[in-house]
C-alpha cells in the first residue's frame, strides 16, 4: 500500500488520523460524492481527487473572495473549497487510453475508489467494478447515484439525472416539510439530499473496508440518494405503516409530541421540546404556571396532542413577550431548549469555539486573511480528525502522486505531453 500523507489534528498538532493507513481514489464531483471522501479525509485517509482536464466543474461555483488573484486553470470557489479540503488533486483524462491505464495502475495500490457518475459511465470507460476488482481484489468500490446502481436493484429511474432537490422530493422529506401544518412543501435549506446519503455511503465504505481487511476481498458499496433520504424519514415511514395515512406537511410542530417545535420570541424564534411528560411539568412551573403541571387536561402527551392549539398557545404567549436572551436565561439547561441562531451568532458562540466547529483554511490568491469552513463533528480522543489543509488547486499533486505510485519521471513527462495527465 502507498504510504499515506502526514496528518495533523485540528489544532495543528501532528498526529495520524484514525484512517491514516487508508488510500482513496476520489472520482466524484458536485456535493454528495465529495462529501463522502471529505469525511474519510477528515479522519486521516489520504484522498487523491482525480479531476478531468479543466478541473471539477464545481470549482467555478461561488462564492468568490474579492481580490482573489493568481488562481490557475479550473478556478477555486467556496463551494469546491469546503468539501474538498484535506485532499490532493491529480488530473487524468479518462477518455484517453493512456489516462485509463494510468488510473488502473493507481487502483492496484489503493484501498478505496469512490465515484458518483450515472450508472454505466465507468463501464463504458472500461473501468467498471468487475474490471477493477480483478486488478485489486481488496478494493472497496463506493458509489453514490441518484437512484442507485442496477447491481443492487434496477430502479426504473436509474437513467434520470438527480441532484439534492430531486432526492429531497422523491425521498419523502419535502412532503412533510412546511412552515405551517398542511402548507406548501418546502425545500430544506442545506443539501440534505446529498449530505444524508453521503454520510451513509461513508459508513458503508468503512464497513466494507473492515471486512476487506479481514478477508482480503473488497466489495461494491451502493447508496442511492433517494434511498438515503427515505431511510432518514424513518418516522413518517412507520407512521404510514401503522395508520395508513400519508403524513403531510407538519409545520414547526411534531406530530407525536407536544409541545415540541418552534415558538416566536420578541427578536426571533426559539426551539422548545417536551418529549417526556416530566419536561412539560417542569416547563410550566418554570414559566410561572405551576397549576398546569397537575391539570388533567395536559397530564400526558396524548392529552396535550388532543389540545395542541391550547398548549402551543400557552407557550407562545410566554415566549412572544420575551427576547431570546431572556428566554435563554429562564429555560437554558432546564428543559430541551435552544434559540434559533443565524450563522453570525453561531460563529461567535462559545460552543462553536469550544468544539472547534469552524476551521480556518488558506485561500489561494489571498494573502491577508483566511476563510472558514465547517469542521468535522466527529471527535476521536486518540486520533483527532478535522481540517488539516485547504482544498487543492487543479492537478496540484499530479507529478508527486504519480511518482509515489511508481511512475518514472520520463513516463510522467510523456503522459503530460500526451495530455493524458495534467
Amino acid at each position: 500500500m502507498v504510504v499515506s500523507s502526514p496528518a495533523a489534528g485540528p489544532a495543528g498538532d501532528p498526529s495520524g488520523g484514525a484512517l491514516d493507513d487508508v488510500v482513496v481514489l476520489d472520482l466524484t464531483q458536485m456535493l454528495a460524492g465529495p462529501f463522502v471522501t471529505m469525511m474519510l479525509a477528515d479522519q486521516g485517509a489520504r484522498v487523491i481527487k482525480v479531476e478531468p482536464p479543466g478541473g471539477d466543474a464545481t470549482r467555478l461555483f461561488g462564492p468568490f473572495m474579492a481580490g482573489q488573484t493568481g488562481v490557475p486553470e479550473g478556478g477555486y470557489g467556496g463551494y469546491f473549497g469546503s468539501t474538498n479540503r484535506n485532499k490532493q488533486s491529480i488530473v487524468i483524462d479518462l477518455k484517453s487510453d493512456a489516462g485509463r491505464e494510468t488510473l488502473k495502475r493507481l487502483v492496484a495500490k489503493v484501498d478505496i475508489l469512490v465515484e458518483n457518475f450515472r450508472a454505466g459511465v465507468m463501464e463504458r470507460l472500461g473501468l467498471g467494478y468487475e474490471t477493477l476488482i480483478e486488478i485489486n481484489p481488496r478494493l472497496v468500490y463506493g458509489t453514490i447515484r441518484g437512484f442507485g446502481d442496477p447491481r443492487s436493484g434496477r430502479s426504473p429511474y436509474a437513467s434520470w439525472p438527480a441532484y439534492d432537490i430531486v432526492a429531497q422530493a422523491m425521498g419523502g422529506i419535502i412532503a412533510i416539510t412546511s412552515p405551517t401544518p398542511g402548507g406548501p412543501p418546502t425545500k430544506i435549506g442545506p443539501g440534505v439530499g446529498d449530505l444524508i446519503p453521503a454520510m451513509q455511503c461513508a459508513f458503508g465504505i468503512l464497513a466494507a473496508l473492515h471486512r476487506a481487511r479481514g478477508t482480503g476481498r473488497g466489495q461494491f458499496v451502493d447508496v442511492a440518494m433517494v434511498d438515503g433520504v427515505l431511510a432518514a424519514c424513518e418516522r413518517p415511514v412507520f407512521q404510514y405503516s401503522y395508520d395508513g395515512v400519508a403524513p403531510g406537511p407538519e409545520g414547526n410542530s411534531h406530530p407525536l409530541l407536544c409541545p415540541y417545535g418552534l415558538f416566536p420570541a420578541k427578536d426571533g424564534w426559539v426551539a422548545i421540546g417536551c418529549p417526556h411528560d416530566e419536561f412539560w411539568r417542569l416547563l410550566v412551573r418554570t414559566i410561572g404556571q405551576p397549576e398546569l403541571a397537575e391539570d388533567p387536561r395536559y397530564t400526558l402527551t396524548r392529552d396535550r396532542l388532543d389540545r395542541r392549539a391550547e398548549v402551543e398557545g400557552l407557550v407562545t404567549a410566554w415566549t412572544s413577550a420575551r427576547t431570546k436572551a431572556e428566554i435563554t436565561e429562564v429555560l437554558g439547561g432546564k428543559i430541551p431548549f435552544g434559540p434559533v441562531r443565524g450563522l453570525d451568532e453561531i460563529f461567535d458562540d462559545a460552543h462553536t469555539r469550544a468544539r472547534g466547529m469552524v476551521a480556518d483554511v488558506e485561500l489561494p490568491g489571498i494573502t491577508d486573511r483566511k476563510v472558514q469552513v465547517a469542521n468535522t463533528a466527529v471527535k476521536l480522543s486518540e486520533t483527532p480528525g478535522g481540517v488539516r489543509m485547504r482544498a487543492p488547486l487543479t492537478g496540484e499533486h499530479t507529478a508527486e502522486v504519480l511518482a509515489e505510485f511508481g511512475f518514472e519521471a520520463a513516463e510522467i513527462e510523456r503522459l503530460k505531453a500526451e495530455r493524458a495527465v495534467v
